[in-house]
């Protein structure tokens, strides 16, 4: 591993010890639900719907059964309803006719299912299975690519740039490390370079000094 992105992982490890996911769940299942709720929405608000939607349908079976109307009525506020609720019942029953019911342990697997891209599919591999994958979001990406870690334009490159910097072993963690530094210090508008702990390494800062 290079050893600028050494450091500045080093560095995000001590600011962020105990970094995982902030979605609630308890299962795979769940979990996959919580992600594909979670786009363009926040885990807080994902997680005060799944407290409801849980109590209805924590399985497979539940939601496939579940009247679409009163899906999209408890979903809501998180946007895309209606999308979210069809892909969440196709993506179910999937689980169900292709899986026994069970949700799948592996990527390939995991993105054939309706409704699953790989930004979940990794999510789901890497915190539900404690598998290695580096699945990368609006912040993932604006971190990545403004602290230099990353140089490309999409997200599937990102992704690619990330998996050839960074030890393979830390792939998992580093996704939680990125992700919660730019929800809370690299946000997208007013990022916080002054309380950054990691600036003396990032492109980004580097522009504004110039």
């Amino acid at each position: 591993m290079h050893n600028k992105t050494k450091q500045i992982l080093d560095i995000l490890a001590v600011d962020f010890p105990n970094a995982k996911s902030q979605l609630i769940f308890s299962n795979p299942f769940e979990l996959i639900v919580a992600v594909i709720l979670s786009a363009q929405c926040t885990d807080e608000r994902v997680n005060k719907i799944t407290s409801r939607l849980f109590m209805l349908a924590d399985t497979p079976q539940k939601m496939a059964a579940m009247d679409i109307e009163q899906l999209e009525k408890i979903i809501y506020s998180c946007g895309f309803y209606h999308s979210k609720a069809k892909y969440l019942k196709l993506m179910s029953q999937n689980v169900l006719d292709r899986f026994n019911g069970k949700v799948p342990d592996n990527l390939k697997d995991l993105m054939s299912l309706k409704g699953v891209g790989r930004k979940t599919a990794n999510v789901v591999f890497a915190v539900a299975f404690n598998g290695q994958a580096i699945a990368v979001d609006t912040h993932v990406f604006r971190v990545s690519n403004r602290l230099g870690i990353a140089h490309a334009k999409t997200v599937l490159e990102t992704e690619k740039q990330l998996m050839a910097a960074i030890d393979k072993d830390l792939w998992s963690k580093s996704h939680h490390y990125l992700l919660l530094h730019g929800r809370y210090v690299c946000k997208s508008v007013k990022p916080k370079c002054c309380q950054c702990s990691v600036k003396q390494y990032c492109d980004y800062y580097g522009n504004k000094l110039k």
